[in-house]
């Protein structure tokens, strides 16, 4: 697994070699980097978060979280460095994968900007399972275009559908989906079953899950 994952990030590069009916081995600088060590840093600390947290720590990975409070236990794992948005400055040079899975809030909107993609340290990897604005596109861009990114996996964008003349849809580095992380054929299902939960919780005066803060 953990191998396949350390692929991912040479995923649209394989596939382009692979329709140009290319065979070149993954060796020398081409080699993938070992995931175990490296830092991940997830922005959203939710139930999606905290489940991506055990899975990069099971993998050998570093994991920092970003949230609102860090002044509670909830949501807490062993290992995980909680961090606020405030500390985020002290965060960006260690972050091998920047993924976020956050609200769009105005905390959030634009947070990754021109000066955090600098921050980043070079070939680091941005994964957006959140909402668009949270990321400042044009920024995100020039950063793919000059080698700051690495790479970047995109599941929304501030516009959607994302513009054909977008120049994301064609570099190598960039796996584009249709806002569609979150969709299976059980997916429905269990919002439902979620919101039903909170109306339980609601109408007995329990605390409610899920809340944005």
């Amino acid at each position: 697994l953990a191998g396949l994952l350390a692929l991912a990030r040479r995923f649209p590069m394989l596939m382009a070699e692979q329709k140009a009916r290319q065979w070149v081995p993954l060796l020398g600088p081409r080699m993938p980097r070992d995931l175990h060590g490296q830092t991940a840093t997830i922005v959203g600390w939710g139930p999606i978060g905290q489940t991506l947290g055990r899975w990069l720590q099971s993998l050998g990975l570093q994991v920092i979280a970003v949230r609102q409070r860090v002044d509670t236990a909830q949501g807490t794992i062993d290992g995980v460095q909680m961090v606020s948005f405030e500390q985020l400055p002290s965060v960006w040079p260690r972050t091998d994968w920047l993924i976020l899975a956050c609200p769009l809030t105005h905390t959030t909107r634009q947070l990754v900007d021109a000066q955090a993609l600098a921050s980043l340290p070079a070939g680091a990897h941005l994964i957006n399972v959140a909402r668009g604005e949270v990321v400042d596109q044009e920024a995100l861009v020039l950063a793919l275009q000059n080698g700051q990114l690495g790479g970047a996996f995109l599941d929304v964008f501030a516009h959607e559908p994302l513009p054909i003349d977008s120049p994301l849809w064609d570099m190598p580095q960039v796996m584009i989906t249709p806002h569609a992380a979150g969709h299976s054929d059980g997916n429905e299902n269990r919002v439902a079953q979620m919101f039903l939960d909170n109306l339980r919780r609601w109408v007995s005066d329990q605390p409610l899950r899920n809340l944005v803060c």
